[in-house]
């Protein structure tokens, strides 16, 4: 049985040629062929059936309320994460420092942000230490003393 395929498998892996493109070498093959047509045809398949969902999805009551509050949870994560100086953009592309135009963007964004919220990052300073420090504990007190002093 194999001896009756041989000449079909050994046609299927033929090659057209070898080419160059951009200085890798390619050797496609007619099976490799085959394959390209196929995946052609399950992806034009799946484009017409894609959009005759679309064409036929209604926005109705529910999906409108999904929308909504996708909507607001979206922009509370966002005011959330712009409080801290980030920013989802930031975060699903990873970047710990971005470019300085979209930075300032982000410091802008995060200071209106910040003055909508009541949030105040002011530096700390000596009267603001000092206070701070009064109202701890007697063993806070200790402990912080022996930490500064060491």
């Amino acid at each position: 049985m194999i001896q009756k395929i041989q000449p079909i498998l050994d046609y299927l892996n033929r090659s057209f040629g070898v080419y160059n493109i951009k200085g890798i070498y390619v050797e496609p093959r007619y099976w490799m062929a085959v394959a390209l047509g196929v995946l052609s045809f399950l992806l034009v398949l799946t484009l017409a059936r894609l959009r005759y969902l679309y064409i036929h999805w209604s926005v109705s009551k529910p999906s409108l309320s999904m929308i909504f509050w996708g909507f607001i949870l979206a922009l509370v994560i966002e005011g959330f994460l712009m409080v801290f100086g980030r920013t989802m953009f930031t975060e699903i592309l990873g970047w710990k420092n971005a470019p300085k135009p979209i930075g300032t963007l982000l410091d802008i964004g995060r200071n209106r942000f910040s003055q909508v919220l009541g949030v105040e990052d002011y530096p700390p300073t000596y009267q603001s230490v000092i206070s701070a420090y009064e109202r701890l504990e007697r063993d806070q007190k200790k402990k912080v003393t022996e930490y500064i002093c060491k």
